[in-house]
């Protein structure tokens, strides 16, 4: 018991320093801070309708009882915290994944274009920035009309691309994949552009003494160096192609999706339900994200670097 007692003082200081050191406690206590904020704030809002209510039917109330019923409320302006967790696990855990009214099944409608149109911006930004690298005159022709594009507000032209292509007959998967691929190829191009002009002069000089051409000075020199960009611009990439999987859902009145979630819910009121679709997306965000950052630890460890 002495000896217990006494390693107790020493472990404690070093377990509160590997928190504070760590990511873990900072996160824990804006959460916290976050989520008191958002339930004072739920009874801010939704107290003008309750009280409204309470007059109406005669009713005498006290200050508990408004902040009771304020997180209670069916269609409330802002719901509480504890509403929109009640709803996810109703509409994921409690509810068939193949139903209308499961969000995973939403959530994986919108992860299909997200996904599709993802691969189609990355491979199109990779191939504009070696494009651009090696030739002057896309240099100076193309990369200014793509930083141009991203001028153009996507809720402006996403009605516009899908029904176009509904005029001619194409619907479903691919017109939401080309609202992503509008987003998700600007940051692969601009990212790319940089990377594989990043090596230094010296380094291209080394090359030219081996007399490596251009192909194997690309492949062996600037490739290598262009990968941590390439991860970077696509962790940025996948975020915003899931953002426009979901813009491209709202033009046609789509009946299924995140965006279709969140459209509904606008329709009839249901903010509990804008809420919990709000929030499938921004965790579906971050696995996309997450699982494209575990990507480039293991590419980058098999290219020896340091972990």
């Amino acid at each position: 018991m002495t000896a217990s007692a006494a390693s107790t003082p020493t472990e404690s200081p070093a377990t509160l320093r590997r928190l504070t050191d760590g990511k873990a406690l900072p996160i824990a206590i804006v959460v916290a801070a976050i989520v008191l904020i958002w339930y004072g704030f739920t009874v801010y809002l939704n107290a003008p309708w309750q009280i409204g209510l309470y007059q109406r039917a005669g009713t005498e109330w006290t200050a508990a009882d408004l902040v009771r019923d304020t997180m209670a409320q069916e269609r409330p302006v802002l719901p509480a915290p504890h509403q929109v967790v009640a709803e996810m696990w109703k509409t994921t855990v409690e509810t068939r994944p193949t139903s209308n009214r499961s969000l995973l099944n939403h959530a994986w409608i919108t992860l299909s274009s997200t996904l599709l149109g993802f691969a189609i911006g990355t491979t199109l930004g990779v191939i504009l920035a070696v494009g651009i690298v090696h030739n002057r005159a896309m240099d100076k022709s193309v990369m200014p009309w793509v930083i141009a594009s991203q001028t153009i507000p996507i809720l402006a032209i996403a009605p516009m691309i899908i029904v176009v292509l509904n005029a001619i007959g194409l619907s479903g998967l691919l017109p939401k994949a080309l609202i992503s691929t509008y987003l998700s190829f600007f940051p692969v191009v601009v990212g790319m552009v940089k990377g594989f002009r990043s090596p230094e002069a010296i380094q291209f000089d080394l090359m030219r003494t081996y007399n490596a051409n251009r192909t194997q000075t690309f492949f062996r020199l600037r490739w290598p160096s262009a990968l941590p960009f390439l991860f970077t611009s696509m962790k940025v990439a996948v975020a915003i192609s899931l953002v426009g999987a979901i813009v491209g859902e709202l033009p046609t009145g789509a009946v299924a999706g995140l965006g279709a979630r969140l459209l509904a819910g606008s329709y009839y009121g249901q903010t509990i339900q804008i809420w919990s679709a709000l929030f499938m997306a921004a965790a579906l965000a971050a696995v996309l994200v997450a699982l494209v950052g575990l990507a480039q630890r293991l590419v980058m460890a098999r290219m020896g670097a340091r972990p």
